[in-house]
């Protein structure tokens, strides 16, 4: 197993887009040093709520590069390299790493991929073999591939895989992993002081993009294990994180970040802007996060 070194928070940075849909760039400088002026000890590139997915390789390698240049060693970098080829998720795990990247995300092999365990574990030791520490992702509900416990046990037998992202939204699975005594990463909004208490080792958490003061002094109360606290902390952030994991997560988060001072555009087609009621509906979820986290 390699050495875990992602504890804490984790942004996972939603990529900016201008009106004509391409990356902003100027504006992802601008937020990434909003961020960094806040203390985000950690940032997750081109990440789900980044829209991955929806990013061409030329895209997401320019993204990682300017990324990688911007934060420039003042936090550390998770970079997504998930692709459905296994040699590509290897030449972007590499280019990453060439940006100067502390490990990548990688989801499993989907639409069609295998399914079985050694499938599984072959996947994950080829992708090793590029030079970064591996964070697998665990989310069962989008690609069909469960990392259970059994099978984490033998992923973190692997040299350079050193941790799983749980995004399922099943705590009670999720703390099965952490009994493991190996590190989990909770990354799922709704459960964030949960999986804390429970014990995991670090977060990846899309929804600190809106809320990243409040989400900051939570981790750190439950570093304190301060839960009392946490509870506190927590009972401001749990009705907004609560609705957005309900359902137009990326939409939801975009949203948000316009209103409390983290504006990224609007998400790129296929994805839309919320409608106004939707927006509304967030807006009084947010409650007072948004003069809270007003910049």
């Amino acid at each position: 197993m390699t050495q875990f070194a992602f504890t804490g928070l984790n942004l996972a940075l939603a990529t900016p887009f201008d009106e004509k849909g391409g990356i902003d760039f100027k504006r992802l400088e601008e937020n990434i040093e909003k961020y960094l002026a806040l203390g985000m000890p950690g940032f997750v590139l081109s990440s789900g709520t980044g829209m991955h997915v929806y990013l061409s390789k030329e895209e997401a390698a320019e993204l990682v590069e300017r990324g990688c240049r911007i934060i420039d060693g003042r936090a550390r970098i998770i970079v997504q390299t998930s692709a459905l080829l296994v040699e590509e998720v290897i030449e972007r795990t590499r280019h990453a790493a060439g940006c100067g990247a502390d490990g990548v995300m990688v989801l499993p092999p989907f639409f069609e991929g295998p399914t079985d365990d050694e499938g599984i574990i072959d996947f994950y030791t080829q992708v090793a073999s590029a030079g970064l520490p591996v964070i697998g992702y665990n989310v069962p509900q989008a690609v069909g591939v469960e990392i259970t416990p059994s099978l984490m046990k033998a992923l973190l037998a692997i040299p350079g895989f050193c941790s799983v992202k749980d995004s399922s939204g099943d705590l009670a699975k999720q703390a099965a992993l952490i009994r493991t005594g190996l590190p989990v990463m909770n990354g799922a909004d709704s459960l964030v002081a949960y999986a804390l208490y429970a014990g995991c080792s670090g977060l990846i958490w899309g929804g600190a993009n809106f809320a990243p003061r409040t989400c900051l002094s939570l981790v750190a109360a439950a570093t304190e294990r301060d839960w009392e606290k946490v509870r506190l902390v927590w009972s401001s952030l749990e009705p907004v994180m609560s609705l957005i994991w309900q359902g137009n997560y990326v939409e939801s988060v975009y949203a948000a970040a316009k209103m409390t001072g983290y504006d990224a555009g609007t998400p790129r087609r296929p994805l839309r802007a919320l409608g106004s009621g939707q927006a509304e509906t967030l807006r009084a979820a947010l409650g007072d996060l948004i003069e809270r986290e007003a910049i």
